[in-house]
């Protein structure tokens, strides 16, 4: 299936989501996602700020901060991102497309970046994602792949068996659902609750 088709029906079931619903799934994907390896050995993070109906990201901004860990975020530059460290949530303020960007002056170079949460529309089981269609992600992705683990966040409900991807795509290195963390790299495995394991990779 073409890639807009997706993204439509993905997009309608996103929105049609309870503040309430999204809200209890993200502290789920948020708090699974605080509780993993990925997290805990990672010094330098960047974040992005939700918009309709997106995982939160609220709690893992705060604990970030708590740890002491360097929190970025993105603001939108010319055709790409840039990411710009905080102290606080107070520095972002509506940007692009009504996005709350951050306002400060202290960028963070794409090498000092160690894991970068990564929002999407939809995700594969392969590591691909699908985001809006401005292309400011990939090409960040593009520019950080050698070196940035590279994480989504998604509901289960936005995890399809196989997107339609390019050869030259970006593929994520793990993917955080309320109900599980996929890991892309060679190897990988699901990182779950023993009592939650399920055999195979399939959604």
């Amino acid at each position: 299936m073409p890639k807009r088709p997706i993204r439509e029906q993905l997009l309608a079931q996103r929105r049609h989501r309870s503040a309430e619903d999204c809200l209890r799934l993200s502290l789920l994907i948020q708090a699974r996602f605080l509780d993993s390896a990925a997290y805990r050995q990672a010094g330098s993070i960047g974040l992005y700020s939700p918009m309709l109906n997106e995982v939160q990201t609220e709690l893992v901004a705060r604990r970030c901060l708590a740890d002491g860990k360097r929190l970025s975020y993105p603001r939108i530059k010319g055709g790409g991102l840039e990411f710009v460290a905080v102290s606080g949530l107070g520095e972002l303020v509506p940007g692009t497309y009504g996005i709350p960007e951050p306002t400060g002056g202290a960028l963070v170079p794409y090498p000092e970046l160690e894991l970068l949460v990564v929002p999407g529309v939809a995700f594969d089981l392969s590591g691909h994602r699908l985001g809006y269609g401005k292309g400011y992600y990939d090409r960040t992705l593009a520019r950080c792949v050698a070196f940035l683990e590279r994480v989504g966040f998604a509901y289960e409900f936005q995890v399809v068996e196989q997107l339609p991807a390019d050869p030259h795509d970006c593929r994520l290195t793990r993917l955080v659902t309320e109900q599980r963390i996929l890991r892309f790299s060679p190897g990988g495995e699901d990182e779950l609750p023993n009592h939650s394991r399920r055999g195979g990779a399939g959604c």
